[in-house]
């Protein structure tokens, strides 16, 4: 995280996504939250980097990692079009980290914390794969179909991603990699084998899909923690017996099961399995409607592309204006805005408090999966008197047919 944290400063991505904007997309019930002034934001990435460092030096590791936890999420939750699947993982492990015993000082740590981090990332990859039994996954290898044929260039095997079957192969093996790989590293026999496929699947996807960033090899990494606690040190011996330095004397120290720990575990790892499976309760395909849709793990699931116009009509039956939103946001902020009807809804209340009384109507077409362009949203629906929440929006159109 403290390369990651340079990265960003690095790439001007502070001023990009924080300090230039001018409006920013809500998550609900956080509406109350802000980015600071320049200077405030710059010491927040400070302080998020060298709260990194000491976590991994194992530094005044509580408050650090409890510090690092609050200042990284708060980032991630001053902008929806910022939404990332990586930086939720992050978030939620570095939450996970503030009840682990990790000081620098500890030699012997129980169990349960080991287990815990385990559990953490094999629901990643299951909910991932829970996520891709669905038909356009299964059935019409979609949204793979269009982006591998897209990449025919890559070298070496450009002629085998052009060709449909290869698409159908790789949903179908995708799928069956996310359920099975968390039980099939847990299995001394099968760990290595699972570990490899791990690294190639993740070197595979990040290698053709760039755009999803970080996230294949942070779980690369996070899957490690299915191989036993010292292999690090095994391997160290193996490497340079002479420098390696004893094993830690084991001894009965025990550790009691404190109540108010394992309360907050159990709270942690319901809130983990809520968020995923909250999209059932949706109607409809959620990859098109978006409800229940992040938070989930549901990876790499759709290829979207919308446009939005807003029709704004002043109080008392006057005149209609059209007002496209792209030019008073960002092109990550109109681009994510364009098919995510929650998003859709806080600009047409942003526009409505510009003008009060007014009503606000959208003409909303997405490109979804292969699919011709379709209304998202119900053109007659005045957006104004519609309110955010954990129900669902009617007015939200159906998915159009198959791809």
């Amino acid at each position: 995280m403290f390369a990651g944290t340079l990265r960003f400063a690095a790439r001007g991505w502070i001023h990009q996504l924080y300090v230039d904007p001018t409006f920013h997309f809500h998550y609900w019930g956080f509406e109350w939250l802000a980015p600071l002034p320049e200077a405030g934001m710059i010491a927040v990435f400070v302080a998020q980097g060298l709260l990194a460092l000491l976590v991994a030096a194992g530094v005044a590791y509580r408050p650090a990692i409890a510090l690092f936890f609050l200042l990284f999420t708060y980032v991630e939750l001053l902008d929806k079009a910022t939404y990332l699947n990586h930086y939720y993982f992050v978030s939620v492990v570095a939450l996970l980290m503030v009840a682990l015993p990790l000081d620098r000082r500890t030699t012997v740590a129980p169990t349960w914390a080991l287990w815990a981090v385990r559990l953490q990332v094999g629901l990643v990859y299951f909910f991932a794969g829970l996520a891709k039994l669905r038909p356009d996954w299964l059935l019409h290898a979609q949204p793979l179909k269009l982006w591998l044929a897209a990449r025919a260039d890559f070298p070496l095997i450009g002629g085998l991603l052009r060709r449909p079957e290869t698409a159908h192969l790789m949903s179908w093996g995708g799928a069956l990699f996310d359920l099975s790989v968390p039980f099939l590293l847990l299995h001394p026999r099968t760990r290595p084998l699972a570990y490899a496929g791990v690294l190639v699947f993740h070197g595979l996807t990040g290698a053709l899909f760039p755009a999803i960033g970080m996230f294949p090899w942070l779980m690369a990494a996070a899957a490690l923690v299915f191989f036993p606690p010292d292999w690090p040190r095994r391997l160290w011996r193996r490497l340079s017996p002479r420098t390696c330095p004893p094993a830690p004397v084991l001894s009965n120290t025990s550790f009691p099961a404190r109540p108010l720990l394992l309360a907050a575990l159990a709270l942690h790892f319901a809130v983990q399995l809520a968020l995923p499976l909250r999209r059932f309760a949706y109607p409809g395909d959620t990859a098109w409607t978006e409800e229940g849709f992040r938070f989930a793990w549901q990876v790499m699931l759709v290829e979207k592309v919308g446009s939005v116009v807003y029709r704004v009509r002043d109080p008392g039956g006057g005149r209609e204006r059209l007002v496209d939103p792209e030019p008073a946001l960002t092109a990550q902020q109109a681009k994510q805005m364009a098919f995510q009807p929650d998003m859709i809804l806080e600009y047409a209340h942003h526009l409505a408090a510009r003008s009060p009384g007014a009503e606000v109507r959208a003409d909303v077409f997405v490109t979804f999966n292969g699919r011709p362009a379709a209304r998202l949203v119900d053109p007659d629906v005045d957006l104004a008197r519609e309110r955010d929440g954990l129900r669902p929006k009617p007015w939200i159109l159906p998915v159009p047919p198959r791809p």
